[in-house]
């Protein structure tokens, strides 16, 4: 039998940050929630087909995917104008062919076995504390969707001594503006609801 194809759209969006665009289907790519990130082909080799083969266009720096959308982060050599329609085409045939996003989640480690293999810079391990539960509930409700909307994802990795240390992905890391959503939205909003927070700080800015 033929394998049919799934009608899938796929359109287009600007983000905050020229070097992203976002790559929107009309379905969803991961689970709720989920999201994953990278930086290079050695990273996405054995995770993601899609990102994989992304990364064969000579202009593409970045890859992020999360529910129903993925971020392409571009060379500065390119504008987009010569480049999202040829983008935009290959992800929507990709997804209406069927062919797989994402194999497996890529584990987040800090093992230093790993981190030989990986480009990615350590991540500090940070221990639990009392606020984790009403930070990780206050970015879920009032910050993720905002980012999410922004072609980025924002991930919280701890809280020590008043400063709130989180991980931003996709469109955001790296975005001009993103340092001072994180200062004026992100921190405001976290003071405004426990005034043990003092700063928050992106760990990969």
């Amino acid at each position: 039998m033929t394998k049919m194809k799934v009608p899938v759209t796929v359109y287009s969006e600007m983000t905050p940050n020229p070097s992203t665009m976002k790559f929107v289907a009309n379905k969803h790519l991961l689970l709720p929630g989920d999201s994953v990130e990278f930086k290079s082909l050695k990273e996405a080799k054995g995770y993601s087909p899609i990102a994989e083969a992304l990364f064969n266009f000579p202009f593409v720096a970045g890859v992020f995917i999360t529910s129903n959308f993925i971020t392409v982060v571009k060379t500065d050599n390119v504008p987009w104008d010569f480049i999202t329609m040829e983008l935009r085409e290959f992800v929507r045939n990709w997804l209406s062919e069927g062919k797989e996003v994402l194999v497996k989640m890529p584990e987040v480690t800090n093992d230093e076995t790993d981190q030989k293999n990986s480009d990615r810079p350590k991540l500090k391990k940070y221990k639990k504390s009392d606020f984790d539960a009403q930070i990780n509930e206050l970015l879920e409700k009032y910050v993720k969707p905002a980012v999410e909307n922004d072609g980025g994802a924002i991930e919280f990795l701890g809280f020590e001594e008043g400063v709130v240390t989180v991980l931003l992905k996709g469109a955001c890391a790296g975005c001009p503006s993103s340092t001072a959503t994180l200062k004026g939205g992100v921190e405001n909003l976290l003071k405004q609801h426990l005034p043990e927070v003092k700063e928050v700080v992106a760990e990969n800015e």
